[in-house]
């Protein structure tokens, strides 16, 4: 998160969910298993605060780990009207919460509205019927679609989370629901790979060689293309992959399945060199790229491995990269002949 913006994160683990989906432990996932109540929710924003010095950023109460809309409404209350107080006081910018699509009404709606709740994030995982019932979910396509256009009609903002090779999910399904999530309009999405958590029944779905997870190599091709596809419609994708914590790690909790600390980067360097590829493959003097220095890992990410594919497809032998800070993030130069093209990453996608 950049230095203007900032996230004070409340986990709630497991409070409230209705169901245990197969790939679920959010103790594991979480890190967190102390019981929240407003004290705790008190003493989180105020030890955050006191490390943020910027008087001019945005910043941001989230409630996660949880279906929080399930929790008992009074539990609800307790836990947002400590937010609520340091909004009011300009002390924070926004709250924040993550819920199912099935626990979304009129009512619902209406109390988050009282306690100025800003963004309302749905774990939609899949909207293929097979998927969700072969995953525990408990809800249908059906619900996430009401649940999205309601939460839209409130003035929220939606929020979607997808879940890419759960069982009985495929690239085909993952690309469909994807397309379906398009015809929502969330504002933004989050996109995370299947992993396969230690204590969870997919675990043992694993282990009895019913469920196989997708391979590092097919989860980022299948995330760079949804990624693209959400790009190009304008919705902002605020993280790829699964944040790594003490516990989720491989050789910790994670048992199987395309886990990376830096997933993001991954696909986000697949992209880049597949685009400067296709504007330079055909070229055969030397050629200069400048990038910001920010963006110099996403060009160089995983030892390099998708700037020397890219490199050994051209026809150029020489390729020189340079940082330019002058340059913002996604803005990339290209050189070669006596031509020069000021490029952004996000627009060609969008084109």
């Amino acid at each position: 998160m950049s230095k203007d913006y900032y996230i004070i994160p409340i986990f709630v683990p497991h409070e409230g969910c209705p169901h245990n989906c197969v790939f679920c432990n959010q103790d594991k996932i979480t890190g967190e298993q102390e019981k929240v109540n407003a004290e705790l929710v008190k003493n989180t924003i105020d030890e955050y605060l006191l490390t943020i010095n910027n008087k001019e950023a945005t910043i941001e109460v989230s409630f996660f780990g949880g279906t929080f809309t399930a929790i008992p409404v009074e539990k609800q209350r307790e836990l947002l009207s400590v937010a609520k107080k340091y909004k009011e006081s300009k002390l924070i910018s926004k709250i924040r919460l993550s819920t199912r699509p099935d626990y979304i009404d009129v009512e619902i709606l209406n109390t988050l509205k009282d306690y100025s709740v800003d963004i309302i994030e749905l774990g939609i995982q899949s909207l293929d019927a097979e998927v969700l019932k072969g995953s525990g979910r408990g809800h249908s396509e059906e619900d996430a679609i009401k649940a999205s256009k309601l939460i839209k009609d409130y003035g929220f903002t939606l929020g979607h989370q997808i879940m890419l090779g759960l069982p009985t999910d495929n690239f085909k399904k993952d690309i469909e629901t994807t397309k379906k999530i398009i015809d929502m309009g969330p504002d933004i999405c989050r996109i995370y790979p299947s992993l396969v958590i230690k204590d969870t029944p997919m675990e043992l779905m694993y282990n009895k060689g019913v469920y196989k997870p997708y391979t590092l190599e097919e989860a980022i091709e299948v995330s760079k293309t949804i990624y693209m596809m959400l790009i190009e419609n304008d919705i902002n994708v605020i993280r790829i992959g699964l944040q790594p914590t003490e516990n989720i790690n491989k050789g910790k909790d994670i048992v199987a399945g395309p886990f990376h600390p830096a997933f993001r980067e991954l696909v986000e360097s697949d992209i880049w060199n597949d685009i400067i590829y296709e504007i330079i493959k055909e070229v055969k003097s030397e050629v200069t790229i400048q990038v910001p220095n920010k963006d110099l890992s996403k060009l160089y990410a995983n030892k390099k491995v998708y700037f020397n594919k890219m490199k050994d497809r051209i026809e150029s032998k020489s390729i020189i990269i340079k940082v330019n800070d002058d340059l913002k993030r996604g803005d990339f130069i290209i050189e070669f002949y006596e031509n020069k093209k000021v490029l952004n990453l996000y627009s060609i996608i969008k084109k």
